[in-house]
């Protein structure tokens, strides 16, 4: 137990997130039952096993509570399970924002395009490979951080089973495939996935070999999404930013690069081939 509020029962919440009113709404909510239990803060906090400043934090809608620490709740006060549904109301909040806001657009997505020169796309990624690379931030994120990214990456990984299907191409570098990020079993793990994902009927694996000649990537990564709504949108990652790219001569340009990328890359059938040839070397 923490006294000065600084378990991981919860995540400070971002004062211009728009989900902050929900999050406000919940710690309302937690301090009716309190009272209505008879509760002070502290030993609310006492009787779950966290700090009493948290519980302040919490219930003026300052930290965004985890799964857990609503189920304690909701058995502590007697809540018959009215607490314990409110999971559903920050399960989105405790996502960083930016991953929010992408994840909408994949899901009105009718085709997604990306290329990646440095990691495995994110939709791509297992669970274990994507808390390595969350593990390795410099500087380190807490558990709780790195925790709430690979839930946030793992929750993205739906678009594979929405329908009317997403048609999804996908560009790796080889180096991608063959950095042993997090360890030889988790890098086999990441391969296989790859291999289970390239045999979807909406999905093509492209690999880009590292002794191409001429290649059209050398901008870096890029990632295009083509809406139901016929809108076409850019997105590029950088070290500390996210760039979306609306404007459309500029979304011709990236679709153009990602294009010649696609055709500079190994086809999605030598891609698997080439997938199942480094997986064998691991």
């Amino acid at each position: 137990m923490s006294v000065d509020g600084k378990d991981e029962a919860g995540r400070e919440a971002d004062p211009e997130d728009e989900t902050r009113a929900d999050v406000e709404a919940i710690g309302r909510e937690l301090k009716m039952w309190r009272e209505a239990a008879g509760l002070r803060p502290a030993e609310l906090g006492k009787a779950l096993g966290y700090g009493e400043n948290l519980i302040y934090k919490i219930e003026r809608g300052a930290r965004i509570p985890r799964p857990e620490f609503l189920d304690k709740a909701d058995d502590v006060l007697g809540a018959g399970g009215k607490i314990a549904a409110m999971k559903k109301d920050v399960e989105r909040a405790r996502y960083p924002k930016k991953v929010r806001d992408l994840e909408k657009l994949e899901a009105k997505a009718v085709e997604i395009g990306a290329y990646g020169n440095h990691n495995i796309n994110g939709l791509l990624q297992t669970e274990e490979h994507s808390r390595a690379l969350y593990d390795m931030r410099r500087p380190a994120y807490s558990d709780d951080e790195v925790e709430r990214h690979v839930t946030a990456r793992m929750a993205r990984q739906k678009i594979f089973e929405r329908q009317p299907l997403t048609t999804l191409t996908f560009v790796q570098e080889e180096v991608t495939l063959r950095r042993p990020l997090g360890g030889k079993k988790v890098k086999r793990r990441q391969l296989e996935r790859l291999l289970e994902i390239g045999q979807l009927r909406n999905v093509e694996i492209q690999v880009m070999p590292t002794d191409r000649e001429d290649h059209a990537g050398m901008s870096g990564e890029l990632q295009l999404l083509k809406l139901r709504n016929g809108t076409a949108l850019g997105h590029r990652e950088g070290q500390l930013s996210s760039h979306m790219i609306s404007d459309p001569k500029e979304f011709r340009i990236l679709e153009l690069r990602y294009g010649i990328i696609r055709s500079q890359a190994l086809p999605p059938r030598e891609s698997q081939a080439f997938i199942e040839k480094v997986l064998a070397e691991t």
